[in-house]
């Protein structure tokens, strides 16, 4: 646990460091949300020690009941922690703004030319550096997290059943079972505190800034068709529905990224028909081999029907919502985490998410070739990850090149 001291380090944090941080971050996280967040931890905790473990697994926990891109919660989580609405407001943009730019460029290649680039051999090499680069952190945060052994069942018991049965569903059930746990094991062990001890008061200035952007984003998407006039008029038209349609779609998608294919399939090819049933999965192709949160590929669907403008309101339209959410969420959490009853359920539950992230190395690694190479490149990361604290924003992008090297 961090002392007083680092925490009001945290504070001296710069925007600029933030942002160029996270950028940094976002352009060489392939491999989906564990991935993300296995990289934002390595830099953030072990590295700079600007935020502790537990209040990641807090962030994960939480993304994973809440709808919307779990990565991208993740951080804008973490950035409200570390410099309040500002923070979350700039780890947003800064983590998003890689993989967007990428996706533009190659939605513009696609829709082009008809093909996107032979990008496999980058990718069979990136996987297994991902895998090596989860399973690492799963173990890093297991030594500070797991204190005794039914917290090591518990993790155990969520790797187990999350690799036999994969849905939003039962990863909730299993953190809802931890939890419930944790508070009828450890409620006895931790000291009868009041429910706000030693939490922040929350100003409701907060929440009215919250409410003001919701406000906000709803009445230009509402009055945008009416500020145009002539042919741009029916752009905008346009424009509303790209947004009504992707911030509904964000706050009903529970589960993480790869909850939002046969969604997003039966909306756009389905029943709006904006997309070919090859084109939808030359998209979500796309969003996977860009670094980031696979929900980039909405760019891809509003490129396709408005250029950049479609592909822009698309993007904010699907991440803003759910990020506002976790914003609100995070304070609630905050408020009632200091109370002896949800500290309990806390020690049951943190213990479930690092089996979260266990059984992420296993679906990671299920993607990858399996051969010598593979292998390799595993071993190479984990050693240089663990033993040598070697910087994981390089060895990603080197992994990729190796893969290119050597498939």
């Amino acid at each position: 646990m961090y002392n007083k001291e680092k925490n009001i380090a945290n504070n001296k944090i710069s925007m600029s460091y933030l942002f160029f941080t996270l950028l940094k971050i976002g352009s060489v996280s392939w491999g989906g949300f564990m991935a993300l967040i296995s990289v934002v931890q390595k830099e953030f905790t072990e590295k700079n020690r600007l935020i502790d473990n537990e209040t990641i697994l807090d962030g994960i926990a939480l993304a994973s009941v809440l709808p919307g891109p779990m990565a991208f919660n993740v951080v804008t989580y973490v950035g409200y922690k570390l410099k309040g609405l500002k923070g979350a407001f700039i780890s947003m943009i800064a983590i998003l703004l890689p993989s967007f730019v990428l996706m533009i460029f190659l939605s513009w290649l696609y829709f082009t030319y008809g093909q996107v680039p032979a990008l496999n051999s980058f990718f069979n090499g990136v996987l297994p550096a991902i895998a090596a680069i989860v399973l690492s952190v799963a173990f890093n945060m297991s030594e500070k997290s797991i204190k005794d052994p039914v917290q090591g069942l518990i993790a155990s018991a969520a790797v187990i059943t999350l690799l036999f049965v994969r849905s939003f569903y039962i990863t909730l059930l299993v953190m809802l079972v931890s939890a419930v746990l944790g508070y009828f094991i450890y409620r006895n062990q931790i000291g009868k505190t009041p429910v706000y001890s030693g939490g922040k008061k929350v100003s409701s200035k907060l929440y009215l800034k919250l409410g003001a952007v919701i406000l906000g984003f709803l009445a230009i998407i509402a009055i945008l068709p009416v500020l145009c006039s002539g042919s741009v008029k029916e752009i905008c038209i346009l424009q509303q529905k790209i947004a009504y349609i992707f911030s509904g779609l964000s706050l009903t998608l529970f589960g993480g990224g790869y909850v939002i294919i046969p969604i997003l399939e039966n909306t756009f090819v389905n029943h709006l028909g904006w997309l070919t049933t090859k084109e939808f999965a030359d998209g979500i192709a796309l969003g996977q081999v860009t670094p980031g949160p696979i929900f980039i590929s909405a760019a891809f669907i509003g490129y396709k029907m408005s250029g950049f403008t479609g592909a822009l309101t698309a993007t904010v339209s699907v991440f803003l919502p759910p990020a506002i959410l976790m914003v609100a969420f995070s304070e609630i959490i905050d408020k009632i985490k200091n109370s002896a009853g949800i500290s309990a359920a806390f020690k049951g539950l943190r213990p479930a998410v690092i089996g979260m992230i266990i059984s992420a190395v296993v679906t990671i690694g299920k993607n990858a070739e399996v051969n010598w190479i593979s292998l390799a490149i595993f071993l190479v990361v984990i050693l240089l990850s663990v033993k040598f604290k070697f910087n994981v924003v390089f060895l990603i992008p080197l992994a990729g090149v190796l893969g290119i090297l050597l498939y």
